[in-house]
């Protein structure tokens, strides 16, 4: 089997090789701090086998740390105090860094690997920072990262045990990813930005095919909802992408109704979806994992929601701290606040979930990331 970049937009077709990131003539437009156009998608010349999981870098590459097939949880308590009885959470905080990113850093650093390429930076509110920085550390390939200096202290300081560069910048994210573009562009290092990088995302699709795959281990069940903590768009857009690739593998007979879960104070992707276009408006909420102005992958995602007829659901920060609390309490689980927006959006919209659909609530990073505000929800200072 044999993979290419292609442009969604265009068709344009390039070849998976170090340097390459965007479409050339669809992205003559993009500027700082704005959504990214011509992003590319991984796609492959024939129609992968039944059973498999197709990726554009071989198994050999892959770093030795264990990443994925992580925890399809049935929270019994969780479903009572709701009444959905098909409720499902998946545990990415089980990840070697406590963060769903790590689908993404595992594939970034395999190509580095099979490339020769030694170093690799990019920009993260913390949890991307973190999930690379792990995985560098785990297949000897430097790291440097710039997050804004507001981050979580114990992302910051995961970065720094695993022995990656940190460097700190006095802005939001937004400024961070522009930093980082820049220093990749003037040393050559490879970019493992998310969006801008296509192997973010291909990276992230191997959740859906662990999803579909637990859940038909039951009895045959099919995944009717998946509710998604959405910022920049490219979890949404990994979700997406699998679930393409189960329906053309003839693994499932639907695409599920996936909602873009997104907090009050960082909601560009929902307010896009309702009114057709991007608008930069400063993001303020605790959930500062999801928490951008400009969402990069912002219009890649925003194509796929309408192709497939997603939904979008937006909770305020109260609704989140109580989310968070809820998962703990009912279900055993401690969430960050940007895993908290999930499940905030899905007790938002279970009214509009059948009684016998079955849900997935995608829990993408631990508590323990952002001790601060999980502190503020239980009325203790830290």
């Amino acid at each position: 089997m044999n993979w290419k970049y292609r442009c969604p937009t265009c068709g344009a077709a390039y070849d998976i090789e170090p340097g390459r990131y965007l479409c050339d003539p669809c992205s003559k437009a993009n500027a700082p701090a704005s959504p990214l156009e011509g992003v590319l998608e991984c796609v492959a010349d024939s129609t992968p086998k039944a059973g498999s999981l197709p990726l554009p870098v071989e198994a050999r590459w892959f770093p030795p740390i264990p990443v994925g097939d992580t925890p399809l949880w049935a929270p019994d308590r969780l479903r009572e105090h709701l009444g959905l009885q098909g409720l499902f959470l998946k545990d990415d905080a089980r990840e070697p860094s406590g963060s769903f990113k790590d689908r993404a850093s595992f594939l970034v650093a395999a190509f580095a690997r099979r490339h020769g390429i030694r170093e690799i930076a990019l920009a993260s509110t913390g949890n991307a920072a973190s999930s690379m920085a792990c995985v560098g550390a785990a297949a000897g390939i430097r790291v440097r990262v710039f997050v804004p200096k507001s981050a979580p202290i114990a992302k910051r300081i995961q970065v720094l045990q695993y022995g990656a560069d940190l460097v700190e910048i006095d802005g939001n994210y937004d400024l961070a990813f522009d930093r980082s573009i820049a220093y990749s562009a003037e040393t050559g290092v490879l970019s493992r930005n998310t969006a801008y990088n296509p192997l973010t995302i291909e990276g992230k699709k191997t959740v859906s095919f662990e999803i579909a795959r637990a859940l038909a281990a039951l009895d045959g069940r099919r995944v009717d909802h998946v509710f998604v903590p959405t910022g920049d768009g490219v979890i949404i857009a990994g979700v997406y992408r699998g679930f393409e690739d189960l329906l053309a593998m003839g693994e499932i007979e639907a695409m599920p109704t996936i909602w873009a879960a997104q907090a009050e104070g960082s909601s560009a992707i929902a307010r896009a979806l309702a009114t057709g276009s991007f608008a930069p408006v400063p993001s303020r909420t605790i959930a500062d994992s999801i928490a951008v102005d400009a969402p990069r992958n912002g219009p890649y995602a925003l194509a796929k929601l309408r192709k497939y007829g997603g939904k979008a659901v937006v909770v305020g920060d109260e609704e989140i701290l109580e989310a968070q609390r809820l998962a703990s309490s009912r279900a055993g689980f401690f969430a960050e606040p940007s895993s908290a927006t999930a499940l905030a959006g899905l007790i938002k919209a279970r009214a509009s979930i059948g009684p016998r659909e079955t849900l997935v609530v995608l829990l993408t990073g631990s508590g323990l990331k952002d001790i601060r505000n999980a502190a503020k929800a239980v009325g203790v200072e830290a």
